[in-house]
C-alpha cells in the first residue's frame, strides 16, 4: 500500500470513527493562583521496545505466521498496492534466529512454478497445505515444496485479509469490504466471513454491519474478528451473529493471536499491541502499521510485519 493511500485511509476512518479529528493532549496550565513550579513535569515517555529479532528487506509485509512443524516464519509480502492484480506477491521464510532464510520461496510471476499470487494477505495451515488469500480468492501451496495446488473462488469478495483454521480443517477468511480508486479507499458493501469446506466456499455473515472484518480466529467457542473500520472484537456465533461484541479503547484493527486465556491484537491507530478478553491494556507499544500479527508458541514470541516499514520483528512476550 502507497503511503499516499496509507494515509487517506487512516485519516477518513479515524473522521468516520470520531467524527471529527482528534485533538491534541494540553498539558495541565499553571492558573494565576497556582505558581509554575506547582504544576508537575509529565513522565518521561517508556524506552522503546527491543526486538530480539529484526528481519528487513520486506517489500509491504501484512501477515506473519509460524509454521510450528518446520520451526519457521512464513510472511506474505504484498509487494505494491493490496488490491493490484499484478501477479507479483510473495512469500519469505524466516528462521527464528533471525536471518531471512528465503526472500522468494513463493513468489508470483517469473517465480518458482509460474505461480499467481498477486497480493498476498493472511494466511493458515491445514493438513500439509498453506492457504493464502489473495483480493478475490484463497490459494492454495504445498507446505514442503511451495507448489501450488489450486484456488478457490469467492464469489462477491473483493478484499480478501485474513485467514484462519478450525481444528476440524474448515478454513475462514475475511472480506474487509473495500476497493481502492482514484480517491482512496472505498466502502463496497462486501464485508462478510466466509468458511472454506471441502473446498467449497459458504459466507457464514454478510454484512456491512460486521465493521470492515480484518483478524480472525478460530477457537472452541467459535470465530473471532476484529475489525479495522468499528474497532471491534467479537465473536460470530452458528447463525452469524455478533457476540461479546468489546469495542477497544484504539481501533483500525488488524492481526489477532491467542496467547494463554487473552488475545493479542494489533491496532493501527495505536501503533501498538494490545492484550486482553473483555478490556484490553497495551501489550507492546512504538509498533508503526502493525499488520497481521502472529505468534512463535516455541518461544513465546509476537512476531509483528510493519507493513509501511517493509520489516518484521519479533518480541518476547508471554
Amino acid at each position: 500500500m502507497t503511503r499516499t493511500i496509507l494515509g487517506t485511509l487512516v485519516t477518513s476512518l479515524l473522521l468516520t470513527a470520531c467524527g471529527d479529528k482528534p485533538k491534541p493532549n494540553t498539558p495541565p496550565v499553571a492558573s494565576a493562583a497556582t505558581p509554575a513550579s506547582a504544576v508537575p513535569e509529565p513522565p518521561a515517555p517508556p524506552p522503546p521496545p527491543t526486538p530480539v529479532a529484526k528481519y528487513t528487506g520486506m517489500a509491504t509485509p501484512e501477515s506473519v505466521l509460524y509454521d510450528a512443524d518446520n520451526d519457521r516464519y512464513l510472511v506474505s509480502n504484498i509487494n505494491g498496492k493490496p488490491n493490484d492484480k499484478d501477479n507479483n506477491g510473495f512469500i519469505a521464510v524466516l528462521s527464528p534466529e533471525g536471518q531471512v532464510t528465503t526472500e522468494k520461496w513463493i513468489e508470483g510471476g517469473k517465480g518458482k512454478g509460474k505461480v499467481k499470487l498477486d497480493a498476498p494477505k493472511g494466511m493458515a495451515i491445514v493438513k500439509g497445505v498453506l492457504y493464502v488469500s489473495d483480493i478475490t480468492v484463497v490459494r492454495m501451496f504445498d507446505l514442503k515444496t511451495g507448489a501450488s495446488k489450486g484456488d478457490v473462488k469467492i464469489a462477491g469478495a473483493t478484499f480478501l485479509n485474513d485467514v484462519a483454521a478450525g481444528v476440524d480443517g474448515k478454513v475462514y477468511v475475511t472480506d474487509t469490504g473495500i476497493k481502492f480508486g482514484e480517491k482512496g479507499p472505498e466502502p463496497t458493501g462486501s464485508d462478510a466471513v466466509y468458511v472454506i469446506n471441502k473446498g467449497k466456499a459458504k459466507a457464514i455473515a454478510k454484512t456491512p454491519d460486521l465493521g470492515r472484518p480484518n483478524g480472525i480466529l478460530v477457537d472452541e467457542k467459535g470465530v473471532w474478528v476484529v475489525t479495522f473500520g468499528s474497532g471491534e472484537l467479537y465473536r460470530l456465533d452458528d447463525k452469524g451473529q455478533k457476540q461479546d461484541v468489546v469495542k477497544l479503547p484504539k481501533g483500525m484493527l488488524d492481526g489477532i493471536v491467542a496467547v494463554g486465556d487473552s488475545f493479542l491484537i494489533s491496532s493501527w491507530e495505536g501503533s501498538g499491541i494490545m492484550r486482553g478478553t473483555s478490556t484490553f491494556e497495551v501489550a507492546l507499544a512504538d509498533q508503526k502499521s502493525p499488520a497481521d500479527i502472529g505468534y512463535d508458541t516455541k518461544r513465546s514470541r509476537v512476531l509483528v510485519p510493519h507493513f509501511t516499514e517493509d520489516t518484521v520483528e519479533a518480541y518476547d512476550l508471554k
